[in-house]
């Protein structure tokens, strides 16, 4: 059987292959030190958990849910969005709850694209863009984001390029894999961008709260819902990557036309999901900041593991991750994470499954406990 042409070009998604390369080296008794994949560890809010035991315990939840959502949720998301980001939101028409924020971007690209139309995508970048680009029949056109101009697209250059064809412009801020936090005038300089070319811009947001005291949204600048959808997730903020809950948000003829193909992919959320996720909105500064506690300690760990490897990054970084340029004597991030892999049992990822303007790179999750980066750095100056 031959599978769908909409396939070719698609390979199987680098973490998929290397996990299943990592179990046969524990299988053989190496146990690995995984520092790649960015899995947040910590648990929910415990509230958060007990609204969802609650509301399972009840007869009358488990059927087919609203195919926008419950109105619970989209008020919540609203209210989250009204007083982080100051973004004032419809909440009945311009706030669709996802099943996770990755689904969202084949639902956009499956809403937009036909055969041969052009997606500006980031490189390096979020791999499933440039693939669900292809599933969908799209063309993509990378923008290259270089450290000297501080991770930001460089517009003359992308003006430059044969723009006729492109429909959508994806972008990622606070930036990953980098790390660079977002801007307000290259926020500007976007809906500028996107006003005078019709494009509409795909902001991928799921990492304004870990390690940024200052979370934004691209919504927030005048005038972008004419021309912005944003994408956000409970995964990364609020420690809920397996509980599948993300939103888009955008003008309501945005949200009309993504519905138009999302419901005909799902039946929605499992209710008591939506409710504890609804509770999960209202936590306060606290919660985010003992969360960030956490995850800058971690960090602390990460930088005295790169100044191991000789690796050079800046200390500016937010999100989950550390980006960093590899030392000299090494071909590109695939061989440093190739040697650190089978010299001292520990997997960090190669920039470059991001783009090629990652080769040069690797990436460290913060997703760990201190002792597990304890012993990390171990094993790096025992084994290299």
């Amino acid at each position: 059987m031959e599978v769908a042409k909409r396939l070719q070009g698609v390979g199987e998604y680098y973490f998929s292959q290397k996990l299943r390369e990592i179990d046969e080296l524990n299988k053989q008794g190496k146990n690995i030190v995984n520092l790649g994949i960015g899995s947040p560890d910590l648990p929910p809010h415990p509230d958060v958990v007990k609204v969802l035991f609650g509301e399972a315990q009840k007869p009358n939840v488990h059927g087919y849910q609203n195919y926008k959502g419950s109105p619970v949720l989209r008020k919540a998301f609203a209210d989250w969005y009204q007083h982080w980001y100051g973004v004032a939101l419809n909440a009945d028409t311009e706030v669709l709850p996802l099943i996770g924020s990755k689904e969202g971007i084949m639902h956009i690209c499956m809403t937009y694209l036909n055969e041969g139309d052009a997606v500006l995508v980031p490189n390096p970048g979020y791999p499933t863009y440039r693939s669900n680009v292809t599933i969908a029949g799209g063309v993509c056109i990378d923008y290259d984001l270089k450290e000297e101009n501080n991770y930001q697209p460089d517009f003359e250059a992308i003006e430059a390029a044969d723009l006729s064809k492109v429909k959508l412009f994806f972008v990622n801020y606070p930036q990953m894999p980098t790390g660079q936090q977002p801007d307000k005038q290259v926020f500007e300089k976007l809906i500028a961008f996107a006003r005078k070319h019709s494009i509409l811009i795909v902001h991928d947001n799921p990492y304004s709260f870990i390690l940024n005291e200052e979370p934004t949204s691209l919504l927030s600048i005048e005038g972008a819902k004419d021309v912005v959808i944003e994408l956000n997730s409970l995964s990364k903020s609020h420690n809920m990557a397996g509980w599948r809950v993300g939103v888009l948000c955008g003008a309501a003829e945005r949200i009309n036309e993504v519905l138009r193909f999302k419901s005909n992919m799902d039946s929605g959320m499992f209710l008591p999901l939506q409710l504890a996720a609804a509770k999960a909105l209202t936590l306060g500064k606290d919660w985010h900041d003992e969360v960030n506690a956490i995850y800058r300690e971690r960090r602390e760990k990460v930088f005295q593991l790169l100044d191991l490897l000789g690796a050079v990054y800046s200390k500016n970084q937010v999100g989950m991750f550390v980006w960093a340029k590899i030392p000299a004597g090494y071909k590109d991030g695939y061989a440093i994470a190739d040697d650190v892999l089978y010299k001292a049992n520990v997997f960090i990822t190669p920039g470059g499954i991001f783009g090629s303007a990652g080769d040069e790179y690797i990436r460290i999750s913060l997703c760990g406990s201190v002792e597990r980066f304890d012993e990390a750095i171990k094993r790096i100056k025992a084994g290299l």
